[in-house]
């Protein structure tokens, strides 16, 4: 089974290796690494890996963590692509197919940033519309975007009261961003995390201006 586990560790030479190490010590097969941010002397890295069946994960917390230096933000099953960098290649389809470029958008998103879902909506008048969802996003209808208009990409609060009880109860972190204007936005979760870094955000903000040129070309 796979499982993304993000990590904080020294950003100095060697470290990645040793849990690399760790890691393959109890048989985890590292499939990818990904660096999310790098700032004062810390990195943040998001690694995919294969752990043997009937091993639990909390082994790759206990590895991970056995390098001085070393705290494991978050670890969670992981179903998703691998290659983090289709920026080019979501916005290129957008363009080939504008007319479906919000539902495009919407799938293509979790799997660039590694979430669980995502959906674009809007909010008029107090009421919610919702333009379009990736496969994996939550049924349970929103009532109200209280955060809407969004002037620029920020982190939402999880827990706060517009948010499902459903949503709540899994831990989901969330982020969103203008999609071409404030009163549309892309919504992106990710139940039971990892929080959503500043370089993430400051990504989606540069993907969503990006396809809202094509969405409204």
């Amino acid at each position: 089974m796979s499982f993304l586990i993000r990590v904080q560790l020294p950003d100095s030479p060697g470290t990645l290796g040793a849990v690399a190490t760790a890691l393959g010590a109890i048989g985890a097969d590292i499939l990818s690494v990904d660096v999310v941010e790098r700032e004062s002397g810390v990195a943040i890295d998001d690694l995919v890996v294969d752990l043997p069946s009937g091993r639990l994960p909390d082994v790759l917390i206990t590895a991970a963590e056995s390098i001085e230096g070393v705290e494991v933000d978050a670890v969670r099953p992981y179903a998703g692509m691998l290659d983090t960098h289709r920026e080019l290649e979501l916005v290129e389809d957008i363009a080939a197919t504008p007319s479906q470029g919000l539902a495009i958008l919407a799938e293509g998103v979790p799997k660039i940033f590694r979430a669980g879902w995502a959906l674009v909506v809007s909010q008029d008048n107090g009421k919610v519309r919702q333009h379009a969802a990736s496969t994996a996003a939550p049924e349970e209808p929103l009532t109200e975007l209280p955060w809407m208009p969004v002037e620029r990409a920020t982190v939402l609060d999880g827990e706060d009261h517009w948010v499902p009880p459903t949503w709540q109860e899994l831990g989901t972190e969330l982020a969103t961003t203008p999609l071409g204007k404030p009163d549309r936005a892309l919504l992106i979760g990710r139940p039971g995390g990892p929080m959503f870094r500043a370089a993430e955000v400051a990504r989606l903000a540069h993907l969503a201006g990006i396809a809202a040129v094509v969405l409204d070309g």
